[in-house]
């Protein structure tokens, strides 16, 4: 089929619940991605932050194809080595004790949540049940994780909703310490909102909010679904924020490609879940975790100083543009605020110029592969900067 029978098939068959850029991808490798008629473009969206190593890396195919050749599903009711060494790596790693592996940041979000409901009521009574999340927030689409998102727009036609949810304003203590009270079982935040526009959290909100799980035996959970798994310049993102967290959720860039997320448990709660109180048919599937694995192994600290170098090589560059307001986030993980520019604009002109860039809110976002070299920062930003007059 050609471009077009593509974009009729998908248009008549499939549910229009994205509202899809006019390309039709075809092969990449690396940063580079060809479309259908074979036109090449950068990416900076490595698949929404999923691509980690960029697309097709030799190493995470090897792993992949090599674990296929062996077993490419089994159950959670067997054991596996890949699902048994990714945990491994990752506890070892955080100082967490246990995870539960899922398909999704949304999944993640799930087990977190019923993580926490089930500390609260078993820990303080059966009324703390409460959650906090933030105003701005995004935890995804489920119906737990969607009632978790501060975003009215995603409230909208699918009620009625979970009850036992506060949404605190961004970066304010004062009210975070109003909501927190007897029913509370758990503050639930990303450092970095990234669907809320890429937006930082204040340090010192973010050691209050643990301060506060501290003193009245809250757990706090870090949503590090987009965040983490490198894509800051450190493993997570709050290690850079200087707190400890009782819950982490990850997905995302950790499969390299393939579906895979889960939920990290410090010694507090992990042991809260136990036999048939969650479960997943498809969570940390052998090769999904044999990708994972070469994810992992890669990104030691000279890996992560690079991620960190390249973000403040593509910062300072940004900033020249005189288009360019201001450039929020970390590591590759970084969102454009525009001078008299709709990002969504910006975001479809840049596609015609050869560059793969995404939104969040009113701004434009970047998620590069954290594999891109310099010399594919600089062309980016140079069809950027067409993209932008």
């Amino acid at each position: 089929m050609n471009s077009n029978e593509i974009k009729a098939l998908d248009k008549g068959k499939i549910a229009g619940t994205y509202a899809r850029y006019d390309m039709v991808a075809e092969t990449g490798k690396g940063a580079r991605c060809t479309d259908k008629d074979g036109k090449e473009y950068i990416d900076f969206t490595a698949g929404i932050g999923v691509n980690s190593l960029g697309f097709c890396d030799d190493g995470w195919i090897q792993a992949v194809t090599a674990q296929l050749n062996k077993l490419q599903h089994v159950s959670n009711l067997f054991y596996t080595e890949p699902q048994a060494e990714v945990a491994k790596i990752l506890t070892e790693r955080t100082g967490m004790a246990k995870v539960f592996f899922g398909n999704s940041g949304a999944e993640a979000n799930e087990a977190a949540i019923k993580t926490a409901r089930k500390y609260g009521t078993t820990k303080k009574g059966s009324s703390a049940g409460k959650i906090i999340t933030l105003e701005n927030s995004f935890h995804g689409r489920t119906m737990a994780a969607i009632t978790a998102t501060g975003q009215e727009h995603y409230h909208k036609y699918f009620t009625p909703f979970l009850e036992g949810f506060d949404y605190c304003p961004v970066n304010d203590a004062g009210k975070l310490e109003q909501l927190a009270n007897n029913d509370t079982c758990a503050i639930m935040m990303e450092l970095i909102q990234g669907e809320g526009g890429v937006l930082n959290l204040d340090e010192g909100f973010v050691k209050t909010a643990e301060e506060i799980c501290r003193s009245k035996n809250i757990l706090l959970i870090v949503d590090e679904v987009q965040t983490g798994i490198g894509r800051s310049g450190t493993l997570f993102a709050y290690e850079q924020f200087g707190i400890e967290p009782d819950i982490i959720t990850f997905a995302k860039g950790i499969g390299g490609g393939l579906p895979i997320g889960g939920t990290l448990f410090s010694e507090k709660c992990c042991d809260i879940l136990e036999a048939g109180d969650h479960g997943t048919t498809y969570g940390g599937n052998p090769v999904a975790c044999a990708g994972a694995l070469e994810v992992l192994r890669r990104m030691d600290e000279n890996f992560l100083q690079e991620v960190r170098e390249k973000g403040r090589y593509l910062k300072e560059r940004l900033l020249r543009l005189p288009q360019v307001t201001e450039v929020s986030g970390m590591g590759l993980m970084l969102g454009i605020a525009l001078k008299e520019r709709e990002a969504a604009d910006v975001v479809a002109k840049a596609l015609k110029e050869g560059l793969m860039i995404l939104t969040a809110k009113d701004r434009v976002r970047l998620l590069p592969p954290l594999t891109i070299t310099y010399d594919e920062l600089d062309e980016g930003i140079q069809r950027l900067k067409k993209a932008l007059i």
